[in-house]
């Protein structure tokens, strides 16, 4: 279970007892009801972590909107968007191991996280990761509901692939942009789950490939 969860089930448990203490008993059910919602959603089960060279998993549970290639600078991308709402594990892994090379925050607008548009206009966090022989983006997009978006590491930092790397708090969206060669494993309306299932496959030199499999077989943490 992720720490955050205690930060808001406790003060509910609290005022639960509060209002049971000053009314009686039913009057508490409420506010222990959403303690107890609390408890739930910050869940984080551990997973299996596929060891496949050149896979590419899935940073978040959620229903898979779209696959579609697009434009970055001038150079086509394969595209991944998955839907997170309020019942998925939102709990974010890296979908591949190497690098944090880049972190950027961009503020911006709290849209459904559904629309066309909120890869742009949406609150997110940018994450640049290199290894295995491929660069990947994905982006923690802020929804209608989601205010807050986590990420633990630093520019810098090694990760392995399916490593829980940041939380985004209720609805909310993850993209995944990776280069045009890679193979799609997934398409629209599959549900996915973070680090275990696989969403596309690259081309990875035999070498790069041996030193990904000693990588991730050690399991993410």
């Amino acid at each position: 279970m992720v720490r955050d969860a205690y930060f808001y089930a406790v003060p509910l448990l609290l005022a639960g007892l509060l209002m049971a203490w000053l009314t009686s008993p039913p009057w508490g059910t409420p506010a222990w009801l959403l303690a107890a919602f609390c408890l739930w959603f910050f869940r984080d089960p551990e997973r299996v972590v596929p060891d496949t060279p050149g896979a590419i998993v899935s940073p978040a549970d959620g229903k898979v909107t779209d696959v579609s290639r697009i434009a970055v600078n001038g150079a086509e991308r394969l595209r991944i968007s998955i839907f997170l709402n309020v019942f998925n594990v939102h709990v974010n892994r890296s979908p591949i191991g190497g690098v944090i090379r880049d972190v950027r925050y961009q503020k911006g607008k709290f849209l459904n996280a559904m629309g066309a548009n909120t890869a742009e206009e949406n609150e997110q966090n940018i994450v640049t990761v290199e290894g295995e022989g491929q660069t990947v983006v994905f982006k923690q997009i802020a929804g209608l509901i989601a205010r807050r978006i986590v990420f633990y590491q630093k520019i810098g930092d090694p990760v392995a692939r399916g490593e829980r790397v940041g939380l985004i708090k209720f609805g909310s969206r993850v993209d995944v942009v990776m280069d045009a060669g890679v193979q799609p494993a997934v398409k629209v309306g599959d549900h996915v789950k973070g680090a275990s299932s696989i969403l596309a496959y690259a081309n990875v030199r035999p070498e790069l490939a041996s030193a990904s499999a000693r990588s991730t077989s050690q399991g993410a943490r």
